[in-house]
């Protein structure tokens, strides 16, 4: 693509994530207490079922289902063991030795080992799908003996961050099928997490139900939920009512008068927490008026940032450029301000504006999702005195990038997160230049923005001053200079969910996923 509670998740987190400190696999009898978590999510849920592809909202689920080698533990802020158990790194930061956790089993039934890592991660690189880009620095890898595998790396980059990343990490059994990519589509999976997928009906409101793989390693010897179903209900009225019949465990998202409504609810519990997650407003640099640099300035300008945050009321954070904070990149003293006089001279240079011709502009964005409904509503009511007429169009997701595919409208409102706790993701998927267009929505082609780009990943492990450096002038370069896209809020998670759960905590790294193994059921 896509904080909460600090003080109550820290203990927890220290103590590991999504179960990965767990004691060596034991096969346990089935708890006495059947339970089901019931996660209601506003949009759809799979888009795509094959963990080398994968690269949409789908991460609630699957990171359920799938583990990686590596976990992102946002306390220490460094990558925490899952699938292994430990790591090393050679000086030049070329070669990454990953040692494996033994006992584990594949929800096929086959073993883990070094022989399946280097196939699931050798098969996602094949894929040169959208994720697989965070593989691009691996020269070869090499099963070592059962239990250990080396990467040997082209140049250095922070492999034990990237093999813990929320897409394309994701080890699977490729000896699953002779087809895996239909075999993943009929709704199967070949994960090692703690649920495996029960059923699945695409497009339905009862779209995924998962359940316990009882070989997990992680053992059942606590309770936890057995059960995990994911119920889509766009309307957020009829999925508050949901949470306080019992029918929900989990809302991910309220709209800021709901949310208020609930932090004084008996019996219901809510979280409120930072997170990596901005909201973009991307430019058709490409095609139709904002080939013009100075309208798309004067967009910029025309903004109102921080009442975007008044509005939004509490769900959003200032964004002072691409990155937000916690990750290397983050630039804190770039807040930008409405400036509608310095928006009325661009447009009127460009011939638009009060005294000039109208100017029609288009916009997608995501259907059923409130804060951007908010913010589109008065940006529209913002251009209309200044003779500019925003058509808005909510459409569902996946409707809304195939359109965006085709260049097919002038300003595309998204969210955007890395897909490791590392900024890079942002600069290669939505600004670099690529002919294929995916998540590169502003259609941009620079130069030097590329060379910038390239040089990220290597900079981020042998200097990472340098690489401050680079990502503040990508900032200036894809903000100000081109002025490719605006970015008006940082996304705060405001979730609510029933007040008996326990162990609940949200991991910017892994965003919406709440790790249903964690979790301590409620009653």
């Amino acid at each position: 693509m896509r904080r909460r509670l600090i003080a109550a998740a820290l203990t927890l987190l220290l103590a590991g994530c999504s179960g990965q400190q767990a004691q060596q696999a034991r096969q346990e009898p089935p708890p006495a207490k059947e339970s089901t978590f019931v996660y209601v999510e506003n949009l759809g849920v799979v888009t795509d079922w094959d963990p080398a592809s994968s690269y949409s909202n789908e991460i609630i689920a699957m990171q359920n289902v799938y583990e990686s080698l590596t976990v992102y533990n946002p306390v220490t802020k460094k990558a925490g063991p899952r699938l292994a158990t430990s790591w090393r790194a050679s000086s030049d930061g070329r070669t990454w030795t990953f040692t494996l956790r033994s006992g584990v089993t594949f929800h096929t039934g086959r073993p883990l080992d070094s022989a399946a890592v280097k196939a699931s991660i050798e098969r996602t690189m094949r894929s040169k799908s959208g994720p697989s880009y965070i593989w691009n620095a691996v020269e070869s890898i090499r099963a070592v003996d059962p239990l250990t595998v080396t990467f040997t790396l082209r140049y250095a980059v922070p492999l034990d961050l990237v093999a813990s990343s929320g897409y394309a990490a994701y080890i699977y059994d490729t000896a699953a099928s002779t087809d895996l990519k239909a075999w993943f589509a009929a709704g199967r999976d070949a994960g090692t997490g703690p649920y495996t997928v029960a059923s699945w009906q695409k497009g339905k409101r009862d779209e995924l139900t998962l359940k316990a793989y009882r070989p997990y390693w992680g053992g059942w010897d606590r309770p936890h939920y057995t059960r995990v179903k994911y119920i889509v209900i766009p309307d957020l009225d009829e999925a508050w009512q949901r949470l306080l019949r019992g029918e929900a465990s989990f809302v991910h998202r309220l709209n800021p008068a709901l949310y208020r409504r609930a932090a004084r609810t008996a019996g219901v519990r809510t979280a409120e927490i930072p997170s990596f997650q901005t909201a973009m407003l991307l430019f058709n640099t490409a095609s139709g008026p904002l080939t013009d640099v100075r309208i798309r300035r004067a967009l910029r300008k025309t903004i109102d940032y921080d009442g975007t945050l008044r509005a939004l009321r509490g769900a959003a954070s200032p964004a002072t450029g691409v990155i937000p904070e916690g990750l290397l990149g983050h630039l804190p003293d770039r807040r930008p301000k409405q400036d509608l006089q310095g928006a009325t001279r661009l447009l009127a240079a460009a011939g638009y504006g009060p005294g000039g011709r109208n100017l029609r502009l288009t916009l997608t964005y995501a259907q059923g999702d409130e804060d951007q409904r908010v913010f589109v509503q008065r940006l529209a009511a913002t251009l209309e005195p200044l003779n500019v007429t925003l058509v808005a169009r909510a459409m569902p997701w996946e409707a809304q990038w195939a359109r965006g595919k085709t260049r097919g409208q002038d300003i595309f409102l998204m969210y955007w997160w890395p897909d490791y706790a590392d900024a890079y993701s942002w600069f290669t998927n939505v600004f670099r230049s690529a002919e294929k267009v995916e998540f590169n929505l502003t259609y941009l082609k620079d130069r030097v923005a590329d060379g910038l780009i390239d040089t990220l990943p290597e900079l981020t492990v042998t200097d990472r001053a340098a690489a401050q450096r680079a990502y503040a002038r990508l900032d200036r370069r894809l903000l100000e200079v081109q002025a490719a896209a605006a970015v008006p809020w940082v996304v705060n998670y405001q979730r609510a969910y029933l007040g008996g759960i326990q162990g609940y905590n949200d991991n910017p790294a892994y965003p919406d996923v709440v790790f249903a193994y964690d979790l301590r059921p409620a009653g």
